[in-house]
């Protein structure tokens, strides 16, 4: 009967140890889908962290700029980037805002001018590329044709130092005036030495020339400005794409330097040097825009 008692006593304690070994193998079980789950959610918060990563921000003038960005998102959106435009009407206030990191680039401006700005500013901005020159043109007004101009006809030109001479420039390259050898970007309306028709020069601030068109035989403009004043088809001549003033003044990509080599930004310049964007361009603008690239 002892013997018995004995072995029933063992039986219940093999049972018993037998049922704790399950509750710690279901307590494991449970351990590893609970690690298993928090591992996914890491995973996909991970990768949410790298999608929100690809997103570039770039500031922009609305025409032409914001309007070239535009066309080539899809191009991004292929490489897994989201290209976010933000337009501002001002040429202060992007510089500054790639300067304090609040976007990644900015696109508005040519060479001269960020180096300007670097200088007066203290800031120390590059260009990632060269995109496209917005030339001036010789723009009709009260005659459509360059062989119209008689003498003494008024000739609508911005007045600012950097565009008058390439409205001066651009006029000499058609033989209506003469220029003093070798002033080149700095010539003035002191540097004609031969005028034969007379002309004479209405100096006007670049953005006002437009208005200037009916008012006058001929206006040299600015492309940026004859665009959004509905221009582009009056145009009779424009600056050479491989002149000096395209060189100069073709319209870069800012960037901090520090960010030259980021594959967000070696895209979009890839995206805005593409064959696509050179036909957008050409397409859109009618000369008033030309690519440079």
């Amino acid at each position: 009967m002892k013997r018995l008692t004995a072995l029933f006593a063992a039986l219940l304690l093999t049972l018993s140890v037998a049922g704790c070994g399950g509750s710690e193998a279901s307590s494991s079980s449970a351990a590893a889908q609970s690690s298993s789950t928090e591992a996914s959610s890491f995973t996909a918060e991970s990768s949410s962290e790298a999608a929100a990563s690809q997103k570039l921000v770039v500031a922009a003038s609305p025409s032409p700029h914001a309007e070239i960005l535009e066309s080539v998102k899809d191009q991004l959106a292929a490489k897994g980037i989201e290209l976010e435009i933000q337009e501002f009407t001002d040429y202060v206030l992007p510089n500054n805002a790639v300067d304090s990191g609040d976007v990644d680039a900015n696109y508005f401006q040519h060479q001269p001018y960020l180096t300007n700005f670097n200088e007066m500013n203290g800031t120390d901005l590059v260009s990632a590329g060269s995109i496209h020159f917005e030339p001036l043109g010789i723009y009709a007004g009260q005659v459509s044709s360059l062989e119209e101009l008689k003498d003494g006809d008024s000739i609508a030109v911005p007045n600012d130092t950097t565009n008058e001479a390439r409205a001066l420039n651009l006029l000499a390259a058609q033989g209506l005036i003469t220029l003093k050898e070798g002033v080149g970007l700095e010539a003035t309306p002191m540097d004609i030495v031969d005028n034969p028709k007379n002309l004479k020069f209405l100096e006007l601030a670049a953005e006002q020339v437009p208005n200037a068109v009916t008012e006058v035989a001929v206006a040299v403009i600015n492309g940026n400005y004859a665009i959004p004043a509905g221009l582009s088809d009056k145009i009779i001549v424009s600056e050479d794409p491989q002149s000096e003033a395209a060189q100069t003044f073709a319209n870069i990509v800012a960037i901090r330097p520090e960010d030259a080599e980021d594959s967000r930004i070696l895209a979009l310049i890839e995206a805005l040097t593409s064959e696509e964007t050179r036909q957008f361009i050409t397409e859109k603008y009618s000369g008033a825009v030309v690519p440079v690239f």
